[in-house]
């Protein structure tokens, strides 16, 4: 068993932006599935492999980098339902970043 409380769980990802991404995470909490189902980036999906770690009781800080180069880092509150996340990528003018935050609920 995980010690990740997402391990081997479906969580629907709400973002401010719009995007509403299904996120589903292998049984050992080492692994995701990501699917935008909503928002400009409707379609996009991808197999990652996570760096985890609990930073606090119920918060997650996880963490990964896409085939495209982006990086990915959530802040995963299981006590509120909450998301907070950051990203970066290449632009014609450089690399960027970009915080957002979201609420999340379990769909399995």
């Amino acid at each position: 068993m995980s010690e990740f409380a997402f391990a081997g769980k479906t969580i629907e990802f709400t973002v401010d932006n719009g995007v509403v991404f299904h996120n589903t995470y292998t049984a050992d909490g080492k692994g995701l599935h990501y699917q935008a189902v909503a928002g400009p980036t409707k379609g996009a999906a991808e197999d990652v492999r996570l760096q985890a770690a609990e930073v606090a009781p119920g918060v997650y800080l996880v963490g990964w980098t896409e085939a495209s180069g982006m990086t990915v880092t959530h802040a995963m509150n299981f006590n509120e339902g909450i998301i907070h996340a950051f990203w970066t990528y290449e632009t014609d003018t450089g690399r960027i970043g970009e915080l957002h935050h979201g609420t999340f609920r379990q769909l399995t």
